[in-house]
């Protein structure tokens, strides 16, 4: 993890994809908080990270899950190449697969489909249900306005036979907890 990290406090601050602050938090805030979903996520299973960007969460969840495939998917080209530029660099080609796009745009299907700061639930969910019905599932990091979102997302909820579950995870007992959204078939 440590050579992603590298990667981020240099080349991601210099393309602009972390602010100028965020190495001095980048384990606490960004590595912890993503690496929360690690006990979430079964066993060999096909992880779709929706608006990829820096990498954050699925470069995390590829290093620390070598059983997982996982996709980043990342529609502006900039963040594109910094991904493509960090699995290579990372020597992570055959596990992990840059696409450039959007999730709407998307024609298949995922175990998993991960999030970390994209959209609001309410357009979240229009954008990956397609990605994770039927038997499939979404696993989003959440802020604190996490129970208004699932109120906002009640009605597509309902309407789509859907459950959702916030839990609340930890890392690592020092670490703040990490809000994450489970959202499944009924």
């Amino acid at each position: 993890m440590s050579g992603y990290v590298d990667i981020l406090v240099g080349q991601g601050v210099e393309w602009g994809l972390l602010g100028p602050r965020e190495p001095e938090r980048i384990w606490s805030r960004h590595i912890m908080n993503c690496a929360a979903l690690l006990e979430v996520i079964g066993e060999g299973v096909d992880v779709l990270d929706v608006g990829s960007g820096a990498g954050l969460p699925g470069l995390v969840i590829a290093i620390a899950r070598p059983d997982l495939n996982v996709t980043l998917l990342e529609p502006l080209l900039r963040r594109f190449n910094f991904l493509e530029e960090a699995v290579d660099e990372l020597g992570l080609d055959g596990q992990v697969l840059v696409e450039r796009g959007r999730a709407e745009d998307l024609k298949q299907h995922f175990d998993v489909v991960t999030c970390r700061a994209v959209a609001r639930l309410p357009k979240l969910l229009g954008w990956t249900m397609p990605l994770f019905l039927p038997d499939g599932e979404l696993l989003a990091l959440k802020g604190e306005s996490i129970d208004e979102e699932l109120a906002d997302s009640a009605d597509i909820i309902a309407r789509n036979g859907l459950s959702a579950q916030v839990m609340q995870v930890r890392a690592t007992p020092e670490v703040d907890v990490a809000h994450i959204l489970r959202v499944q078939a009924g």
